[in-house]
């Protein structure tokens, strides 16, 4: 399986408190360790398929990730609370 970070992501990491930054990259690590190691995805890493190919990573009630999983390739494309993430969908 192929990770990759885009610059969007990078840039919404930009705007968070450093706290919030290290508990993000924390989530995208223990995702990208249980993708790529085929092991049991549990509801408490909080994945969520939104639409399409988008998927959704909670960290606790705030924060939140959004990723595009297609096939074997899975694309980290924004950090950041409901709102920004809903912004985001609207978009595409």
């Amino acid at each position: 399986m192929r990770f990759e970070f885009k610059p969007s992501f990078e840039d919404s990491l930009k705007s968070l408190p450093s706290k919030d930054k290290q508990e993000i990259k924390q989530v995208a690590l223990q995702l990208i360790d249980i993708l790529s190691q085929d092991r049991f995805i549990h509801k408490g890493i909080g994945l969520k398929k939104l639409k399409d190919d988008y998927w959704e990573v909670r960290r606790g009630l705030k924060m939140r990730i959004i990723l595009r999983w297609h096939k074997d390739s899975v694309e980290f494309i924004l950090a950041g609370s409901h709102n920004d993430i809903k912004r985001y969908l609207r978009r595409v």
